[in-house]
């Protein structure tokens, strides 16, 4: 690697994607190194907690839409607002689009690939002001605010979440989960999946094991819907007013890699230290990268592992680079901040409670945004609660 490193200067990481996982790369790598990030947001808009977005949506964005003006370990870091059309490994040069049309290229000594996925109609890569994105996630919560009937449609924890946390801030809606199997949360320990029904059934979530949708042609559960929902598993067609679909059908954010670095999926090839085989330079983390058949790095510290292994890497000393273990099973939160407090389960499938005041006073302002984000700024005092004056919302 020194090679490539002059010594008058500071090595330059460019992370491509700001999302949940770059954003903690960054953290952990400025002002260490010079760090330059390109996102296509202004904001860290988390793809955490779908339920609490479509149900609540001012206190999901108290906690998952955060200008990133507001991360004080990020002060002095470059961020550019736009997308990477090509990149050029050999060259370690990336071509990027600014969202006011303009074009440059950047040139790295490190790359960090954190682009994420899209996946359904709450996580993508389009190009967006904060404007665009708060009209998006209120136009979504009004509509579901003003539907009597509300279909879920997956067995994850995303739907999982959506279908608890709308019955529970619309208990006069009806809201209907669909799910392939015959219990949700297939990725978690058995337990899990029977808790989380036990929950839905006791709040008066209709629950629909068995049912695997057919879904239209060229659809990706990109939008929500009103249509009809038909079964290929043969059961009759069921009508909503409103239709979310978490189906998981992720598409990597990879358009600009070359196709030799991906699976056949798309997904960004990786070793087990995170870096992508042949660019030694060249690391991998999150939901786009093929770490083992669930792409757990996102979660499970994948982050602080190519932390970890950049600065390995730069000092001359590969031997010491970390593995990326990944877990037998998802875990953590489902359904997000509950009435009750947080529900939390372990890898084992058993489960903890954080009481309302702690998670309120304790786990966000100590653990995640002192600890985890390294100081969040309060949120400016004029910034518009915006859902608050949309009809429909109780």
């Amino acid at each position: 690697m020194s090679e490539i490193l002059p010594q008058s200067r500071r090595p330059r990481i460019a992370i491509a994607g700001l999302g949940d996982t770059g954003l903690l790369v960054a953290l952990d790598l400025h002002p260490e190194f010079e760090v330059v990030a390109i996102a296509p947001k202004p904001a860290l808009v988390s793809g955490q907690e779908l339920g609490g977005r479509l149900a609540d949506p001012d206190a999901w964005r108290r906690r998952y839409l955060t200008a990133y003006s507001r991360y004080r370990r990020l002060d002095g870091m470059r961020i550019v607002h736009g997308l990477i059309d090509a990149v050029d490994l050999e060259a370690r040069r990336l071509a990027i689009r600014g969202i006011d049309g303009r074009e440059e290229a950047l040139d790295y000594d490190v790359l960090v690939v954190a682009s994420g996925v899209r996946n359904g109609f709450w996580r993508d890569a389009a190009l967006e002001d904060r404007e665009a994105v708060e009209r998006r996630i209120d136009a979504d919560a009004e509509r579901l605010a003003r539907a009597a009937t509300i279909a879920v449609v997956g067995g994850g924890a995303s739907a999982a979440s959506a279908a608890s946390n709308l019955k529970e801030r619309h208990p006069g809606a009806a809201v209907h989960l669909f799910f392939s199997r015959e219990a949700p949360l297939p990725e978690h320990p058995p337990k899990v999946g029977r808790a989380i029904a036990a929950r839905l059934a006791a709040q008066g979530v209709g629950l629909h094991p068995g049912h695997r949708a057919r879904v239209p042609e060229g659809f990706a559960g990109e939008r929500i819907t009103s249509d009809p929902v038909e079964w290929e598993t043969g059961q009759p067609v069921f009508r909503a007013d409103a239709v979310v679909w978490a189906i998981g059908r992720e598409q990597p954010n990879t358009a600009f890699l070359p196709p030799a670095i991906l699976d056949a999926a798309g997904f960004v090839c990786v070793d087990p230290q995170l870096r992508v085989p042949g660019f030694a330079n060249v690391f991998a983390v999150g939901d786009v990268a093929a770490s083992d058949p669930r792409r757990s790095s996102a979660r499970n510290g994948g982050a602080g592992i190519v932390a970890h292994n950049i600065r390995r890497l730069l000092a001359g000393d590969d031997a010491r680079m970390k593995p990326y273990v990944p877990p037998a099973h998802r875990w953590g939160s489902v359904l997000g901040p509950q009435r009750d407090g947080l529900r939390v389960f372990t890898p084992s499938g058993a489960s903890v409670r954080i009481p309302p005041w702690l998670v309120d006073h304790v786990l966000y302002p100590l653990i995640v945004e002192r600890g985890m984000y390294k100081g969040v700024r309060p949120e400016a005092p004029n910034t518009p609660k915006r859902s608050q004056k949309l009809p429909g919302l109780r």
